[in-house]
């Protein structure tokens, strides 16, 4: 398997209703989320997606937070902006687990 086949795209999205939106994603995924933080925020581990949902103020619902891999070979959480000024991510399931327990301490 090469490098690129181990990452799994990440996907953050803001929302502004977060059970409405937990309901309807977790049927399209077939899946509940792993990591949900009451009125906050969510998170879909599935075997090609990691995707994230928060409501935050600062960003428009149904908007774009930004786009990265999940990728076991990358040391450390890092990030960087495309020239269409998406912000693009990389980390390992444990770098994303501590930053989730950062911001929502016990969450995960």
């Amino acid at each position: 398997m090469t490098e690129t086949q181990n990452r799994k795209i990440h996907i953050a999205l803001s929302v502004g209703k977060l059970d409405e939106i937990i309901d309807d994603y977790s049927r399209r995924l077939g899946c509940k989320p792993e990591v949900i933080v009451q009125n906050q925020y969510a998170l879909w581990r599935t075997e090609t997606v990691n995707l994230s949902i928060r409501v935050d103020p600062e960003v428009a619902p149904g908007s774009l937070r930004h786009l990265g891999f999940e990728d076991e070979n990358v040391e450390g959480f890092t990030s960087s902006t495309d020239p269409l000024g998406i912000v693009w991510e990389s980390f390992r399931e444990q770098d994303q687990k501590a930053e989730i327990n950062d911001a929502w301490p016990g969450a995960v």
